[in-house]
């Protein structure tokens, strides 16, 4: 298993150097094929060996070989962060290949929009809509009978959500209800741990926010995809024993 952590770390460097392509051009309606990455500066095209992930950043010291432009650290974050998350991945699930194909495909959606909400505030259909075909077709080839489990699991989710939203417009939108969702297709029960630590984490973070500025908080927006991204992680990789655990002291 250690020779696929490690694969699965270095595959995730490359996916998470793919994902910050897709959070960039798919919200603007551009190819993530074509053409090649260019400096957004002087638009010169970036050469392959300056796009190697984290290694070309930390050789150019974060600027851009052709007109010194700053390269934003969130490139090499966004590809650690991948990285890390395919080897704990691979780590937690091994024994079971259908979660383990599910789980790498989860853990990409859920760092792509991340992405586009932190920089835009938007979660792009086009990602969701990859997801769940992605999470359907797997669950369907490796697991079958999981499949209404998972249905009701992502119609659960997204209704939360959306009576959430209904309650609170302001706070959160029908991207976030639609990612909740697809997050359900995922994880299955699973979600349920999900969607608690998403709500208690962007809770809060709410509440810390007014108690450091006062009413002049309520007017800020902050985006809700990242805690859901945060609370799928937690459901991936602990969702089973968080659900276990409950119901082994309640029932």
């Amino acid at each position: 298993m250690a020779a696929a952590v490690v694969l699965a770390f270095l595959g995730g460097l490359l996916i998470g150097s793919f994902l910050t392509v897709v959070a960039h051009r798919v919200p603007r309606g551009e190819s993530i094929v074509g053409p090649r990455s260019r400096c957004p500066r002087c638009g010169t095209q970036i050469a392959a060996y300056d796009n190697v992930p984290v290694v070309s950043w930390i050789v150019l010291r974060g600027r851009a070989r052709c007109c010194g432009a700053s390269i934003s650290a969130r490139y090499p974050l966004t590809e650690l962060t991948v990285a890390v998350l395919f080897a704990a991945t691979t780590a937690v699930l091994w024994d079971e290949p259908t979660q383990l194909a599910l789980g790498l495909v989860f853990v990409a959606v859920l760092v792509a929009v991340t992405l586009t909400d932190l920089e835009q505030r938007i979660i792009p259909n086009a990602i969701l809509l990859v997801g769940v075909v992605a999470a359907v077709a797997i669950a369907a080839i490796g697991d079958p009978g999981s499949l209404p489990v998972r249905l009701i699991a992502a119609v659960g989710a997204g209704g939360v959500l959306f009576l959430t939203a209904l309650a609170y417009p302001k706070g959160m939108g029908l991207g976030d209800v639609k990612l909740a969702a697809t997050m359900g297709l995922f994880l299955g029960r699973n979600v349920i741990p999900a969607l608690f630590v998403a709500l208690l984490v962007g809770s809060l973070v709410g509440l810390a926010m007014i108690a450091r500025e006062g009413a002049a908080a309520r007017k800020k927006a902050i985006p809700f995809g990242p805690f859901l991204a945060l609370g799928g992680i937690t459901g991936l990789l602990l969702g089973d024993q968080i659900v276990n655990l409950y119901l082994g002291t309640f029932s």
